[in-house]
């Protein structure tokens, strides 16, 4: 263990931005990086239509629709701890990247709208926590707006989510009459002035809720219902566990308005407070210790074109244990070689800067000539992959058709690329290389089309194909070859040249693994992990 590696890591924390479209995220990202000092004015955002860009949404595409599509990662430094925000794409189409975000952070702040409560996507993105036990704080957003009540949120967030709550903060008022929030872990109230691109000034700090000169602040009826509703919520919900929240089982809430910057900087004392260090990461052959003294990493994503006046290609490795080191080099698992990095960078949105060194918990940048695909591990010498960073099998499946068969190189440069960041999946099909793209929404095709045509100057379209799952093959060599020869037409390889199956319906599935007992179909392309189907 190294005192050093000890008191970097014992500095960061590194965390993920979720929620459901909408619900304020890249708003409450921005303030974050606001009341962390690392910009100077938020952007502000109107009638869902960004007016001055989002801060972490980059990508032409996003400022466009308003959306994060990809996901950004940010850094800066609060109170003596490191943090390192990884914004994500709240769209469902995308919810794969975001499933692999996750594998890269150590806890996550889930964004509530208090308008709608939990959503759809919101439960979808609360089961893949849970699945690694990732502890979460919930803030409720957008008490500026006329909301639901806060007790029946939390209700239905224990209900939704299947876990238990603890409010740390409550609001005073709602919509119209909301004023700011109390503290609830340690009793204080800060008023501030409403401000939206700035921190709002601070007017009066109390420390005793039976101070008269709350009703002066507040009003009397407002400071007798905070009161009564501080006493009514210690009552019911008992001490806050900070044990119980590190081993997920438990989620802190907040309330605040992202756009009018309240709560936030009372979640982001508590969060630098009790949000877990950088922790340890299993491996294909044992658990990995952040303070161990040799490097290790995975990369959890990659992006292309991150500038578009430059042609360059960005992975994204999450520090796992040791120490980076610039120009140092360091060991490929999956491609066998030593690589040398001279430019790795840390992000700041669309600022990147260079980078001497990182501990674990940060997340590098690596500049990138196709050397790296999604899932892979660097270390210092040892042989070892990082386990739970599959690919699901997708849900839309479509052929791509080029529409200009001069453009075919820049064509095939631009989905390898594409696909290598994740967001898709490329299948090829011989002979002929026909190209499948699967994805599991109808806004990755979108975004393709947009990136192929603006980045690489291709033009594409896609036609549809009535596959209903992709299923990665493997077994006795002999029964797949003999699989392969009345099955040709359905497949297909992915870009690790493994074997896959892709079924048009559940059924010609379910026959297929019933006629083949010798056949493992595996549902994601992590097949030591995997359960059969």
């Amino acid at each position: 263990m190294n005192p050093s590696i000890v008191k970097e890591v014992e500095k960061r924390k590194t965390f993920a931005i979720i929620s459901h479209p909408d619900a304020g995220k890249t708003t409450l990202t921005e303030k974050l990086l606001l009341f962390g000092g690392a910009i100077q004015t938020a952007g502000a955002v109107k009638s869902n239509k960004i007016k001055k860009t989002a801060t972490s949404d980059f990508m032409e595409i996003e400022k466009q629709r308003g959306i994060s599509v990809a996901t950004s990662v940010m850094t800066f430094n609060y109170k003596g701890k490191q943090i390192n925000i990884l914004d994500t794409p709240g769209h469902k189409d995308f919810a794969e990247d975001t499933f692999r975000t996750l594998t890269a952070v150590d806890s996550v702040i889930l964004v509530i709208d208090c308008v709608k409560g939990v959503e759809e996507q919101t439960e979808k993105l609360m089961e893949v926590c849970r699945m690694r036990d990732t502890p979460v704080i919930v803030f409720i957003n957008k008490l500026d707006r006329e909301g639901q009540d806060p007790y029946e949120l939390l209700d239905e967030l224990e209900e939704k989510l299947s876990i238990k709550v603890r409010p740390l903060s409550w609001p005073i008022g709602i919509g119209e009459t909301f004023k700011g929030v109390y503290k609830l872990y340690d009793g204080s109230f800060r008023f501030t002035e409403t401000a939206k691109t700035k921190i709002g000034k601070e007017v009066a700090v109390l420390n005793d809720l039976n101070s008269p000169e709350l009703a002066k602040l507040i009003g009397d009826k407002e400071a007798d219902k905070l009161r009564e509703d501080v006493e009514l919520v210690e009552g019911i919900y008992g001490n806050f566990d900070a044990e119980l929240y590190l081993a997920g089982k438990l989620a802190p809430v907040f309330f605040g308005s992202a756009l009018n910057s309240f709560g936030i900087q009372e979640m982001l004392d508590k969060f630098i407070e009790i949000a877990p260090f950088p922790k340890f990461r299993e491996s294909t052959t044992r658990h990995v210790n952040p303070t161990e003294d040799k490097l290790t990493g995975f990369v959890f994503k990659i992006h292309a074109n991150i500038d578009p006046r430059h042609r360059d290609r960005i992975a994204f490795m999450r520090i796992v244990s040791g120490k980076f080191d610039r120009n140092t080099f360091y060991y490929h698992v999956r491609l066998d070689k030593e690589l040398k990095f001279s430019n790795p960078v840390t992000f700041m949105a669309e600022s990147k800067n260079l980078v001497e060194s990182a501990y674990p918990g940060d997340v590098v940048g690596l500049y990138d000539t196709g050397n790296f695909k999604i899932g892979d591990t660097l270390t210092e010498g040892e042989k070892m992959i990082f386990k739970g960073i599959p690919s699901f099998s997708p849900e839309i499946f479509k052929e791509l058709i080029n529409l200009d068969p001069m453009k075919a190189k820049q064509l095939e440069k631009g989905i390898e690329q594409l696909t290598d960041e994740g967001v898709a999946q490329l299948f090829r099909q011989e002979p002929g290389n026909r190209k499948f793209i699967g994805t599991v929404g109808e806004l990755q095709f979108e975004v393709i089309l947009y990136r192929l045509e603006h980045e690489y100057g291709a033009k594409c379209r896609f036609e549809a194909r009535s596959f209903y799952k992709a299923c990665w093959i493997t077994g006795d060599k002999a029964k797949i070859n003999e699989f392969i020869r009345f099955k040709a037409k359905n497949i297909v390889t992915d870009k690790d040249h493994n074997l896959v199956f892709l079924a048009e319906t559940a059924w010609v599935l379910k026959t297929a693994i019933e006629t083949n007992p010798d056949i493992q179909f595996h549902t994601t392309s992590e097949f030591k992990d995997d359960v059969l189907i």
